[in-house]
């Protein structure tokens, strides 16, 4: 259940970083309802998530998937170059968060 609510807590990491970036585009209201909301339940989540999965392995998944799902979002959203170098490191990101997921209890 902990890897569960660490999914969804980057997702929900993802929200407040969209909520952020609406704000910066002056969406103010919407964009702030979307970063408090998304950063309190994504904090929440990762703390629930964290107290059976290792600190360190939880913070560099939440923060993995934050960092993938901002990009990606960036891409689809905003305009973001979708180059193959970021896709490449992108990739990179994707890969050693499997890896910790696969040796970590």
């Amino acid at each position: 259940m902990s890897w569960v609510a660490l999914i969804i807590a980057g997702f929900c990491e993802v929200l407040g970083v969209n909520g952020m970036q609406r704000i910066a585009t002056g969406k103010k209201i919407s964009g702030f309802a979307l970063l408090v909301l998304g950063f309190v339940a994504s904090l929440n989540l990762l703390s629930f998530a964290m107290t059976t999965i290792p600190l360190g392995v939880a913070y560099a998944v939440w923060t993995g998937m934050g960092t993938i799902g901002g990009v990606i979002v960036g891409m689809i959203f905003y305009g973001d170059s979708a180059d193959r170098r970021r896709i490449f490191f992108l990739t990179l990101i994707v890969v050693a968060v499997v890896g910790l997921r696969v040796v970590t209890n």
